[in-house]
């Protein structure tokens, strides 16, 4: 029996096949024999797989659903790595998920990974049929692409075995994961960003370096990955979970989270799939053309990104039909919108055509449509909080609050700034927001020059989180947002380069900053410094954005954006300034230290929407709040939205807890890493103990959280009467 009922798909374009689908089919049964991938023994004595199983599978059949357009050659290599990558899975399953051998996994992913070489490099010769087809894959690959591909797909490709030693000790201690971690992991761990660089070479069209590391294009690939493992794991879940005893499953997940039915896990999954779908939908069509011209992109450059998003969207709707089809997964029910009312012809190509609010996506499109602003909610009683770190305060707070008001009113913050009739603050409100305080407890053993430069960037990063909205958002001009984002750049030359004269307090008070912080770093650090800064200056132009085209965020894009739009890059890289270059960079993207930085940005951004709901959705008629972004997604009450934010919170400081105290030193054993790098390790987890203990303290003594400040201007209600409310809550870069 099935455990749930599939639901009706989001699949907005029709699946289309390739005409070379038998040949593939030949080449890859072929190909796998000549492997060693059939007959494969596994430690139960077990096949891995036969001969009839690979053919009732059908990856040549997935692979001319999702790359309809391609020639025969590179259809068959294409279908060549997906076997290869379906049997790392079931092989890895066998030999080590089943058996609860860790230390064997870790031998035979290292040794899979000399297989993917580098120029000049040879590997070794295979032992087993997983570095048999690598082998083999990469040698007929690698040379028709750039080094630029290369070095993308070494990452991808690394991530997706290396990762999955995180599903083994899941498994092991019987822990499932919390949703957002879920989400995170899974596309490290799913092929999905791999399947992603497999398609510009199936299209013959590689995205440019300096055009694939954009936000616009990551949101492309994440949004495309995360659709693709939903989907997998709604048809997948039968196998995975209740066949093979596995925890990494979206249904699983949401199932234990919320503490509901299979049914209706499985529904939220779709719910989810469909936003991501449509955030892709969103991406491509609204921001992608603005990418390419904003880096004055060739047209021959442009075809080919037009050709990989179509790329993209073509895996959508050819896996959705594979997974129909395919004898690995459960696909016994609606599957599709043809059982409704509004059923309509099946076969190939017509998805499309079936018509029902789900297959249309119209649920979640309404629902991402923001309603009439300043509506009424009123107090939100606010939840218990989880924090097992005590808070600490700088000696120098005192001299530290009476410094802060004149270096505000020395970069102009207290006057008036074209565009806005008042001004954005005064000294009285900033006083009142109390930012040296916030300092003091995120840095508590700064001394007193370190704790002004701390506090000045908190106020500059608060200002400028103000200033964009008041100034671009209230006229709905993304356009002019970007501009002024832009130019902040030309405040943090990295080489010495002269800046402009500043035209605005956020220029001014960038300007003094930088000078101030950038000398004493090192190039890689003061690299990284300033992309700090950019990306909490661009997430700013992100929320105009929305406000323009009247949109509520989906849930994932939210969470991630939300902790630019909070400043956590730039607050947690001032402590970064001082554990210096002793963390070599690559460790940050490790991915213990990934999901540690990740979930106390996560406690600390969520902090921050409970304690401002009221000022956000009420007062300023905001749509960039957590507990807003809940209730519109799943359709409840501020009530029910606010208890999911604080399970979300706690959930992360639980990861947060084990992390820091076992996943960091056991990843400092399995690194070998030296005495000094795991003591400038230890202090970067206690500096975000520190950070985090100090933000949840500040708002419950913040005094813009317990009461409304009236400021100067005027914010027009819904009702046609005039507020006299700011129009942004403060969200500082710490909080």
């Amino acid at each position: 029996m099935q455990a749930f009922t599939l639901p009706e798909f989001y699949v907005p374009h029709p699946a289309r096949i390739n005409p070379h689908l038998e040949a593939a089919r030949t080449h890859s049964m072929a190909w796998a024999r000549e492997m060693g991938m059939l007959d494969s023994p596994a430690p139960s004595g077990d096949v891995v797989w036969t001969e009839q199983a690979l053919a009732k599978m059908d990856y040549a059949l997935l692979c001319a659903h999702t790359h309809p357009d391609c020639d025969g050659p590179s259809l068959d290599l294409v279908t060549d790595w997906y076997v290869w990558v379906f049997f790392f899975d079931d092989d890895f399953l066998a030999q080590f998920k089943y058996t609860r051998n860790t230390e064997g996994a870790k031998a035979y992913l290292d040794r899979l990974e000399l297989f993917m070489t580098g120029p000049g490099e040879t590997p070794p010769e295979p032992e087993n049929p997983a570095e048999a087809g690598l082998k083999d894959l990469w040698a007929r690959t690698i040379p028709s692409m750039s080094e630029a591909w290369r070095r993308r797909f070494v990452t991808s490709t690394h991530n997706l075995m290396v990762e999955s030693l995180w599903e083994l000790d899941n498994i092991d201690r019987g822990r499932i994961a919390n949703p957002i971690e879920y989400l995170q992991m899974r596309r490290r761990v799913g092929g999905a960003p791999w399947s992603a660089n497999l398609i510009e070479y199936a299209v013959g069209a590689e995205v440019p370096d300096k055009v694939a590391a954009t936000r616009p294009m990551e949101v492309l690939r994440d949004t495309f990955a995360d659709a693709v493992h939903l989907r997998n794991d709604l048809f997948s879940y039968q196998r995975e979970v209740r066949e093979e005893g596995e925890n990494s499953n979206a249904v699983l997940v949401f199932e234990t989270f919320f503490d509901c039915s299979t049914q209706e896990a499985a529904d939220l999954t779709n719910d989810l799939l469909t936003s991501r779908l449509q955030q892709f939908e969103n991406t491509a069509l609204v921001e992608v053309p603005a990418l390419l011209v904003e880096h004055d992109v060739p047209l021959p450059d442009q075809i080919g990104i037009g050709h990989y998003v179509k790329g993209l969207q073509d895996w959508q709707s050819g896996g959705h039909e594979w997974h129909a089809k395919s004898s690995r997964y459960m696909n016994e029910g609606p599957v599709s919108g043809a059982n409704g009312p509004l059923g309509g012809p099946t076969g190939l190509g017509t998805e499309s055509l079936r018509l029902s609010p789900n297959r249309l996506g119209l649920v979640q499109r309404t629902r991402q449509q923001a309603p009439p602003p300043f509506a009424p909610v009123g107090h939100l009683p606010l939840p218990e909080f989880r924090m097992p770190y005590p808070v600490r305060t700088s000696p120098h707070l005192a001299a530290a609050r009476e410094y802060a008001p004149g270096w505000a009113r020395e970069m102009g913050m207290f006057g008036p700034v074209p565009g806005a009739a008042h001004g954005v603050w005064d000294e009285r409100r900033m006083r009142g927001i109390d930012l040296p305080h916030c300092a003091a407890m995120i840095h508590p053993d700064a001394d007193f020059e370190q704790l002004k430069l701390s506090s000045d960037w908190l106020t500059w990063g608060t200002y400028g989180d103000d200033y964009f909205p008041l100034i671009f958002g209230m006229r709905r001009d993304p356009v002019a947002a970007k501009f002024c984002s832009d130019r902040l750049s030309l405040f943090m030359p990295l080489h010495g380069e002269p800046m402009p004269e500043p035209a605005n307090p956020v220029e001014r008070g960038l300007a003094d900053l930088w000078s101030r912080t950038a000398g004493s770093l090192s190039p890689s650090a003061r690299a990284d410094f300033r992309a700090a800064v950019e990306r909490m200056t661009e997430s700013w132009v992100w929320e105009v954005v929305n406000q323009a085209q009247n949109r509520v965020p989906d849930p994932v894009y939210y969470v991630e954006m939300r902790r630019r739009t909070f400043g956590s890059d730039l607050t947690k890289s001032l402590a970064r300034l001082r554990t210096g270059d002793v963390i070599p960079p690559e460790l940050h993207r490790n991915r213990v230290l990934f999901e540690l930085d990740t979930a106390a940005e996560d406690y600390a951004t969520f902090t921050n929407d409970l304690f401002s709901y009221r000022k956000e959705i009420e007062y300023e008629g905001e749509v960039h709040n957590l507990v807003y972004v809940i209730e519109r997604f799943l359709a409840v009450d501020r009530l029910q939205a606010r208890d999911i934010t604080a399970r979300l919170m706690n959930a992360r400081m639980e990861q947060f807890e084990q992390l820091a105290d076992e996943g960091l030193p056991r990843m400092c054993d399995d690194l070998g890493l030296d005495e000094e790098v795991r003591a400038a390790l230890t202090r970067y987890a206690d500096n975000l103990k520190n950070w985090l203990s100090g933000i949840l303290e500040w708002h419950r003594k913040c005094v813009r959280y317990r009461q409304k400040v009236p400021v100067p201007g005027l914010v027009s209600g819904n009702d046609g009467s005039d507020r006299h409310y700011h129009s942004r809550v403060v969200r500082t870069p710490s909080g």
